[in-house]
């Protein structure tokens, strides 16, 4: 039953209204940072209402006229896209506290761009969730690039901005095949209007012209959910601060891609007619293989969050998988695990964040011990790198059982094969992290000689900044360490030594220049070079030796949201940069790693994943997940 409602229009409305609140409060930060709060917690009780209508078989629709002659603009709280945006907006309310801990942790500069641009990403995330159409769809989908561009570019680097290039590239391409694809629907059947089951005049549609559209439609959503061979945008855009690693490329952009194939296979063609038309297998292998080939590529990598990112590209699979398999328990599995991955990996992003701010280490190979100085923010990676394996009691283990039982009810026993197979690679790759953190020590650590294979890739520094490259030279000859006799002698000139990029370089200050009117404040100046962290421009240990707050003073500037920092904390600041520091990771208790703005938020999502795997239907995306496939396949549950 549908009903008139203006409950799925507010709930795409007010992450607008959030942005220009947040925009005019550029100059109190703490305002700005309280309205970026209201407005996730409003948008998630507004979707949250939707809840119990949606699960007693009420639809509520917001109808906004007529887009063209023949298809509505329209918005529609189904249970499909109660799934997405019930995630999408309660992921942003706790991502919204953990990017105040990580912003101000690394002293960010345009803070205000940050939190706005975040705020219409996830209006555009509910915008794709709630459209009732392809139509609509495609118009949120493309807001959806726009709005997370200057995210991934946020860091202004020429590393960042080559990124945001590449994702827009990509992305805008995947858009254009989505178009094209919508096209050829409307022209085939007269409608694009999302129907349980499918679209019935797909069925008696030309076999070339149905299985063409299917084809532009699942490759143009498969670039944002990162389908090989089109995924190489999204391991670069892990240069993106942290947060936006978290919240929109596990949750809401590349979730966006797998939501847009579930609504082709289940609402446009349907998966009879999938069957009929012998689509499924096709998408189905393409998804065995980047579940493989990404989980092998994990393994060789040693920067944390490239490791997450080639994680993230195989996970993602899973869910294609369940929907190319076509079986009720495959569906329903791989629906599933779009709530179930995106608490688990963001688990995953929020600890390798809280590790950058609170030690500025990123490499895997110099975090032994690490387990001692950050206790819970690793008891948590563990967790989620548990659920990312599918063991049981966390989430992960829920979705990829009913992925198992639908390959074999399915009768291609060889994807459950690939999912085993993954599983073990899961674990080849998590588990020397978390063992190494806990069990090992900087001095007792072995070398992990899978991380330097070349096929690993360029390692580079997310968070900002390119890593420097180590040994090279060009004539073939050995090169000089940085502190190492001067081959010219000690007359040579200064600047032909070389330099060491990750030591910390202290910006010239003008003894002409008269200091700011605050005594002892200095304000945030020019960024560092690329090569350095770009980020880091003031190391930041949350509680530093003394055991004092190393929070950062409340200053905004007219610019939006350039922060400042006192003198003496820069200056006495505790700094671990790249690695434990030569006395060793030192010991901290429980709250005491960092702030609870960052601590807070992990425990939260861990404590998700923990939940989802152990009573899924007590968190409502299974009961509606459930209700999806019975209204596509006829299949009760």
């Amino acid at each position: 039953m549908e009903i008139e409602s203006l409950r799925p229009l507010a709930a795409v409305l007010l992450p607008a209204v959030g942005v220009l609140a947040i925009v005019a409060s550029h100059r109190r930060p703490d305002v700005r940072e309280g309205f970026t709060i209201l407005t996730a917690l409003a948008t998630f009780g507004t979707v949250a209402s939707l809840v119990p209508p949606t699960l007693a078989g009420t639809t509520h629709v917001t109808r906004l006229g007529t887009f063209v002659p023949g298809i509505d603009l329209a918005l529609s709280a189904d249970p499909l896209g109660m799934v997405f945006a019930l995630l999408a907006s309660g992921l942003w309310l706790v991502t919204s506290f953990y990017s105040i801990g990580y912003m101000r942790g690394l002293d960010e500069h345009s803070q205000t761009r940050y939190f706005a641009a975040f705020a219409g990403s996830v209006g555009s995330a509910l915008g794709v969730a709630f459209a009732s159409n392809l139509v609509a769809l495609y118009v949120f989908y493309e807001l959806l690039t726009v709005a997370t561009y200057p995210l991934v570019a946020h860091d202004e680097s020429d590393t960042a901005r080559k990124a945001g290039r590449k994702y827009l590239t990509y992305t805008f391409g995947g858009g254009v095949a989505v178009l094209a694809g919508t096209v050829l629907v409307f022209w085939t059947t007269g409608t694009v209007a999302f129907t349980p089951g499918g679209i019935a005049e797909i069925a008696s549609a030309d076999p070339v012209l149905a299985r063409a559209a299917f084809a532009l439609l699942a490759g143009g959503f498969g670039v944002k959910a990162a389908l090989i061979p089109v995924h190489s945008w999204l391991p670069d855009a892990m240069v993106a601060p942290t947060p936006v690693s978290g919240l929109l490329h596990a949750v809401a952009v590349v979730k966006s891609g797998v939501f847009g194939i579930a609504r082709v296979v289940l609402d446009v063609f349907g998966p009879q007619t999938v069957a009929d038309l012998g689509v499924g297998l096709p998408l189905a292998t393409v998804a065995a293989i980047t579940i493989v080939v990404a989980s092998v590529i994990a393994l060789r990598q040693d920067n944390l969050k490239r490791r997450l990112a080639y994680s993230t590209i195989s996970q993602l699979s899973y869910i294609v998988l369940g929907l190319g398999l076509l079986s009720p328990a495959a569906l329903v599995g791989g629906l599933l695990h779009i709530p179930a991955h995106a608490f688990m990996k963001l688990t995953l992003f929020f600890c390798a964040g809280a590790i950058h701010v609170e030690t500025h280490t990123d490499d895997i190979s110099e975090m032994a011990g690490i387990g001692k100085r950050m206790p819970v923010t690793m008891a948590a990676f563990a967790v989620a790198s548990v659920g990312m394996a599918g063991l049981p009691l966390v989430a992960g283990f829920v979705s990829k059982w009913y992925l198992l039982i639908g390959s074999l009810d399915n009768g291609t026993a060889v994807f459950a094969g690939v999912l085993l197979v993954s599983g073990l690679l899961n674990i080849g790759y998590f588990w020397p992290i978390v063992y190494q953190a806990f069990f090992q020590t900087p001095e007792d650590s072995d070398a992990k000689p899978l991380v330097e294979f070349p096929m690993g890739g360029r390692r580079v520094r997310t968070d900002g900044g390119e890593r420097p490259e180590e040994d090279e030279h060009d004539d073939g000859g050995d090169v000089e360490a940085a502190d190492g006799p001067d081959p010219a002698g000690p007359e040579a000139e200064h600047d032909e030594v070389p330099i060491n990029t990750a030591e910390r370089i202290e910006p010239e200050v003008d003894p002409d220049v008269e200091p700011s009117e605050s005594e002892g404040q200095v304000e945030v100046g020019a960024r560092v070079e690329d090569g350095e962290y770009a980020v880091d421009r003031y190391p930041s240990d949350h509680l530093r030796d003394d055991g004092s707050d190393g929070a950062i003073d409340g200053a905004d500037d007219s610019a939006g949201g350039e922060m400042s920092i006192t003198e003496a904390g820069a200056d006495d600041h505790h700094v671990d940069h790249g690695g434990p520091p030569a006395s060793g990771w030192e010991r901290r208790g429980f709250g005491e790693e960092s702030t609870w703005f960052m601590l807070g938020p992990i425990t939260v999502v861990a404590a998700g994943a923990i939940a989802l795997g152990i009573a899924p239907k007590a968190m409502v995306f299974l009961a509606l997940i459930q209700r999806v496939v019975a209204n596509a396949t006829g299949v009760a549950f």
